[in-house]
């Protein structure tokens, strides 16, 4: 049975989360205090942790850039009663994987968590083939599915979880335009929720990352109406 982690300090929210959960298929725990929620989701033996922003003693920001810092990779959806575009940034560029504002449809968290899981699973499990094509050379990057590792030349780049996807995805299918719908449901896993300026939010960083240029890219082509496409060398 799966195990959620959730960090929430209303106990209302929390309680309704946990019971929806468990209807479908779900072990959940409750941690109200943010610095005990963070050493709990230190032990990594959670398969999703939904994070409230707003939390006594450390906040969901601070927690989920420490996760990270610390290797912990386990998919992290952020809870937020903010609307604001730059919440929303700023959560994905600390490492979250989804964000969701508040009010939420109990089978809209749903959907999210079941499709987070899915998703890392299936990189969890390319990361343990043995198969030569996990590793992808493009050009000057090199990307290895199984370690999850990128390098651009000589240098190791450090890439989000939904970063390394989004690159992943793109390295498998040079040269082919794809819309943020399409890219939204490959990565994320989902068609009917979430918000499509996510992609622009991760294809921005992954710029930041892997171009010489991030606003003249060599590999990420926007193209204009339509979408994105890597052009492999």
């Amino acid at each position: 049975m799966p195990k959620i982690l959730i960090i929430e300090d209303d106990t209302e929210i929390a309680e309704l989360q946990q019971d929806y959960l468990k209807m479908n298929g779900f072990s959940v725990q409750i941690e109200k205090n943010g610095q005990k929620g963070y050493e709990l989701a230190k032990s990594n033996t959670f398969k999703l942790i939904i994070l409230d922003v707003m939390l006594p003693n450390m906040d969901g920001y601070t927690i989920c850039r420490k996760l990270r810092a610390e290797g912990i990779i386990t998919p992290i959806l952020l809870v937020t009663a903010k609307h604001d575009d730059i919440d929303k940034i700023r959560g994905l560029g600390l490492g979250a994987d989804d964000f969701i504002t508040k009010p939420f449809s109990p089978s809209e968290l749903v959907a999210r968590v079941k499709a987070h899981i899915n998703r890392f699973s299936r990189l969890v499990e390319s990361k343990n083939t043995h198969d030569p094509t996990t590793i992808i050379t493009l050009g000057s990057i090199i990307i290895d599915a199984r370690e999850h590792q990128v390098k651009v030349g000589e240098s190791t780049v450090i890439l989000k979880n939904k970063e390394f996807e989004l690159l992943l995805y793109f390295m498998k299918n040079p040269q082919i335009v794809f819309s943020k719908e399409h890219l939204f449901d490959k990565i994320w896993g989902q068609e009917s929720f979430g918000d499509l300026a996510t992609i622009a939010v991760h294809i921005n960083r992954l710029r930041d990352k892997i171009e010489k240029d991030s606003k003249n890219p060599e590999y990420i082509e926007t193209v204009w109406g339509v979408g994105y496409r890597f052009i492999g060398k």
